[in-house]
């Protein structure tokens, strides 16, 4: 099973991805709560060299509140995290399939709503 749905930005900046994920995520009623950037992480703590790589966590405000209502442990597995990384050609943008990572949470209501989420993040990784 994927556990992401992928789309090449080809010819775009991690920066200009950045910018368009952002909007897209917005779109779908998402904000992002954190962000990491690998490649600095990386290269302070281990002073290794790579790509640009960059973790935004997502969330949409709602569909967190009728998840946690589901399933009160499930903020183990939120935000939904959507990567940005560099690769030849452009950027690749990776969102987090939430029915694949919510598989093993035996509760088929729960699944339902991840199923609603993936469909708003896999339109908001389309849109970008």
């Amino acid at each position: 099973m994927p556990y992401t749905h992928d789309r090449l930005l080809a010819d775009t900046s991690i920066e200009e991805a950045d910018r368009r994920v952002r909007e897209a995520l917005t779109a779908e009623g998402f904000g992002v709560l954190t962000e990491i950037d690998v490649k600095a992480t990386m290269k302070k703590k281990i002073d290794a060299d790579m790509d640009g790589y960059l973790i935004l966590g997502a969330c949409n405000p709602k569909m967190a509140w009728e998840t946690i209502g589901l399933e009160p442990r499930i903020g183990a597995m939120l935000p939904c995290n959507v990567i940005l990384r560099s690769v030849d050609g452009g950027t690749e943008v990776s969102a987090i399939d939430p029915v694949a990572s919510m598989s093993a949470v035996k509760n088929p209501d729960l699944h339902a709503v991840a199923g609603q989420v993936r469909d708003m993040l896999v339109r908001a990784v389309d849109a970008a």
